[in-house]
């Protein structure tokens, strides 16, 4: 403001001089002539400087047009373009934060959907998109509630107490295929809500498969504790024969062994499930397990048969000097699954062979062909399964926890390995265990 006074000021006397000069005989009226003529050129100057500032601050003071003036104006465009260079830098680097929030809201694993008061949709990410059917062109600023009808999710909306997960079903999900989401709202800003969306479908089947599990592991254990409870009580309060003495006791035993082997096999599932998987430096020789299963083998039919019934024929061929890199306990434990079951499900006089060869590709079949019942098409995907039978009477009649084709599947997994089985009902099985090129060698 002084620098303005003092050019306003400076300006009349200029003027006032030049009058004097001009007209020398009538100095008074030559001053207050240039005085006004001087003060009038100063403000049709600085009104020209003041019109182009404000035409300047009319077009958004655009910084990418050259605006240069002097004077208190000057000073007043250079402050604005200041001003306005830190307001853009503060603009581009909220807009920047926001792209990267709302990237890292797309990146998220959930659903994330932005809700304005009116419940109407501002913004969602892919995931949401998946889980609700939602289109960006078509749907934004949508009802939420007009395009999900889930009854529970209505009410819950509709109820404004948002403290609570909604259970319910996914878009994609089929009666074969279910698909289950978790829906949360959470309330923000001024009405706002943040709608947070997660497949639960593996968690729903893991906790399902838990339940079964825990039913299925008790049920096996009650049966033959009741049965032990029964004989225990039996012998403790009638009268028995020597005979029937020892009969109860082995009847005892049998049970007893039962529940040995099915903890022995949880055992194996869990060891199996939290460890790492095995190395491939370790070699296991073939021929090794194959006569270990041979003798394993050989005991349990003849234990089946009894003395009334003729044996299985089993035939075992296996190549020379093979060698597989793995768990030698594992790998004898599939294999001696496969073989057992093979004799407990085959009638006593059918045949079981077990057989290793080197394919073409350099990979190692191994196969136990039995002359069983076979099993029907429906029930081969799921074998592997735990405690799944196709005929829970006959299992527990030959012995088996539900479990052997399951440490199977592990075990196979665990070393690379591919498990096919082929079944014709009324004519047999075959499983075949196919283990990668990488974990055999030959030693001969």
């Amino acid at each position: 403001m002084l620098g303005r006074t003092v050019s306003f000021f400076g300006v009349q006397c200029v003027g006032a001089l030049s009058g004097v000069i001009i007209w020398p005989g009538h100095s008074s009226v030559g001053a207050l002539t240039g005085v006004v003529v001087a003060g009038s050129i100063w403000f049709l100057v600085d009104l020209l400087r003041g019109t182009r500032a404000l035409d300047w601050l009319r077009q958004g003071g655009a910084l990418d047009v050259e605006m240069t003036t002097s004077g208190a104006w000057g000073d007043m465009v250079d402050r604005t373009r200041r001003l306005l260079r830190a307001r853009d830098k503060l603009i581009r680097d909220s807009q920047a934060r926001l792209h990267d929030f709302l990237a890292a809201l797309q990146a998220s694993p959930n659903g994330v959907v932005l809700l304005d008061a009116h419940a109407q949709i501002e913004w969602f990410n892919q995931t949401a998109a998946t889980h609700f059917g939602l289109q960006t062109q078509r749907d934004l600023q949508q009802h939420f509630g007009n395009l999900v009808r889930d009854p529970a999710f209505a009410a819950h909306l509709a109820s404004k107490e948002y403290g609570r997960e909604v259970l319910m079903p996914g878009r994609m999900t089929t009666a074969l295929r279910p698909v289950n989401l978790s829906v949360q709202l959470h309330p923000y800003g001024e009405g706002r809500l943040l709608l947070l969306s997660r497949d639960v479908t593996v968690l729903e089947q893991a906790e399902a498969m838990r339940r079964d599990f825990v039913a299925n592991v008790s049920h096996e254990i009650r049966t033959p504790l009741t049965v032990l409870a029964g004989f225990v009580e039996t012998l403790q309060t009638l009268p028995l024969t020597s005979k029937e003495h020892d009969r109860y006791l082995d009847m005892m035993s049998t049970q007893a062994r039962r529940m040995q082997t099915l903890v022995s096999d949880l055992l194996m599932l869990s060891r199996l499930e939290g460890s790492p998987p095995p190395s491939l430096t370790e070699w296991v020789s073939l021929p090794s397990i194959m006569a270990q299963l041979a003798q394993d083998g050989s005991s349990l039919s003849a234990t089946l048969a009894g003395e009334a019934k003729p044996a299985h024929v089993i035939s075992f061929d296996c190549p020379a000097g093979i060698e597989l890199a793995g768990a030698a306990s594992e790998l004898l434990s599939a294999t001696g699954n496969l073989v057992s079951n093979a004799i407990r499900y085959t009638p006593a006089g059918g045949t079981v062979c077990v057989s290793a060869a080197v394919v073409p590709e350099g990979s190692l079949a191994f196969s136990v062909t039995d002359s069983g019942p076979g099993v029907a098409p429906e029930h081969i995907p799921r074998l592997t399964e735990r405690f799944y039978r196709v005929d829970r009477s006959r299992s527990r009649d030959t012995g088996g926890t539900g479990l052997g084709l399951a440490i199977v599947k592990h075990v196979a997994q665990r070393h690379g390995a591919e498990l096919k089985i082929e079944s014709v009902l009324g004519h047999g099985t075959s499983f075949t265990l196919t283990f990668p090129s990488s974990r055999i060698r030959s030693s001969v």
